[in-house]
């Protein structure tokens, strides 16, 4: 199965979820060995390309200086330049000078516009006065035409000459008036736009240089705030690796005291007198490989099956298929069914089973998630979860290089004096029996007359 894994790179999520944090990051660590050597494979192979690709040239030309070396022009240490705050300054009265002349000019043709019409209005009235005059001076004509004689007509007529010229001549003079009186608004109302202008330049100057100091304040504290935030997620970062690594550390720990582990317990096994001392001059046997899970070379030619079961159906077959026949969960002094051992329950009933129980008491049950077993032990407020790899060379627990064992049995004996994990150091001190009847791992052992196909 981890061959499976480290194969694709890849663990579903709810298998995931079954491994305890000792497995968990024995098996990052498993991952990330891989990852380094297929990424020295892939560097191998560039290199091999890159060696026997010619390379192209390519090549970048700075611009020079006086002295031959790259030009480069930093803002701010010439003599002529600028700086920030004068550019910010003069842009700000710019600004300012033009948004003043906008309302100028905009007040200049809103009263100009007024004055306009106020002259229009007299203009019209006065030339309707005229016309008025005009029509009566024409009857008085007509009418003095008709009751006097041609002499007395006459000297009607010119009277009223005089009379109309008279007028005409007041109406030039209030023309001018008019007309000089326009003059004088309009350069009144440039002057009046001028001072608008220059008045309100300065206010609007200063309501920027207030904005902008207000909005370099607002910058400035929210910078402060990001820095104190950004100090406090590079804390939490840092101490977050922290946990990483020593996470990482004791996984390599685990996994270099489960190889040390096992190779004592192979040499044991391997050395002839049990290990006595007429033997001490004799080279230990190298490990035998059946004894460390690394790969499976023995079952290549196996069909092979699902990274895990797909269904109950699948897992209660399997283990009538290859399990039962092992008696890998028979106590072998009794000949019955280990006191520890239950069939096919999840993980919460597990939990539910141990909540009452002393720290340290167990269970084995046959795993939903993998084609094995999980092993599940009360620590203080809690339960830990133990994933357990069946295969055809024996039992041990899921992600590391640890013993195998020839059967659960064995496996619970072996970790009732040596811990689990040498980070928890977790002992399997009491089993936990059934409390039900018949028990769980009943329907394992029935008989079953059709198989699925």
């Amino acid at each position: 199965m981890l061959q499976q894994i480290l194969e694709k790179m890849y663990i579903d999520p709810e298998l995931l979820e079954e491994l305890s944090e000792d497995q968990k990051q024995v098996l990052f660590y498993k991952m990330r060995q891989e990852q380094v050597r297929r990424w020295k494979v892939h560097e191998e192979q560039q290199e091999a390309e890159a060696r026997s690709q010619p390379k192209a040239r390519k090549k970048v030309d700075f611009l020079l200086g006086r002295d031959g070396c790259e030009w480069v022009w930093v803002m701010g240490e010439h003599p002529l330049d600028r700086t920030i705050e004068q550019i910010l300054e003069e842009e700000t009265k710019a600004t300012a000078v033009r948004l003043a002349e906008a309302e100028a000019e905009a007040l200049r043709l809103k009263e100009e516009a007024e004055m306009l019409k106020k002259m229009e209005e007299e203009k019209q009235r006065r030339i309707k006065e005229h016309e008025e005059r005009e029509a009566e001076m024409k009857r008085k004509q007509e009418e003095a035409a008709l009751h006097q004689s041609i002499k007395e007509a006459q000297l009607a007529m010119e009277r009223m000459e005089i009379q109309r010229r008279k007028f005409e001549e007041e109406e030039r003079k209030r023309l001018l008036e008019i007309q000089e009186q326009e003059k004088k608004a309009k350069r009144k109302s440039r002057e009046i736009a001028n001072s608008v202008k220059e008045k309100r330049s300065s206010e609007i100057f200063s309501t920027l240089q207030r904005k902008r100091e207000e909005l370099e304040k607002q910058a400035l504290e929210g910078q402060k705030e990001v820095e104190t935030s950004w100090q406090e997620q590079e804390k939490k970062s840092k101490e977050a690796d922290i946990q990483m690594r020593e996470n990482a550390r004791q996984a390599r720990t685990e996994y270099k005291e489960s190889l040390r582990r096992s190779f004592t317990l192979m040499q044991t096994t391997a050395t002839p007198n049990g290990g006595q001392p007429g033997a001490v001059n004799k080279p230990p046997l190298p490990p035998k490989k059946h004894l460390m899970v690394t790969s499976a070379p023995g079952i290549a030619s196996k069909k092979p099956r699902p990274l895990r079961p797909k269904n109950k159906e699948m897992i209660i077959n399997w283990f009538q298929k290859e399990e039962k026949d092992k008696k890998a969960t028979v106590n072998p002094d009794t000949g019955k069914i280990a006191d520890w051992f239950h069939g096919i329950i999840n993980r919460v009933d597990s939990e539910r089973m141990l909540e009452e129980k002393e720290n340290g008491c167990f269970l084995i049950r046959v795993s939903e998630r993998v084609w094995g077993y999980t092993l599940t032990l009360k620590e203080s407020n809690r339960c830990k979860h133990f994933l357990i790899d069946a295969s055809d060379l024996g039992y041990q627990f899921f992600g590391a290089d640890q013993t195998v064992h020839q059967s659960l049995v064995e496996l619970v004996k072996y970790h009732r004096d040596n811990p689990v994990t040498i980070s928890g150091q977790e002992r399997l001190l009491y089993p936990c029996g059934q409390s039900v009847d018949p028990p769980d791992y009943n329907e394992l052992f029935q008989e079953r007359k059709t198989e699925p196909s």
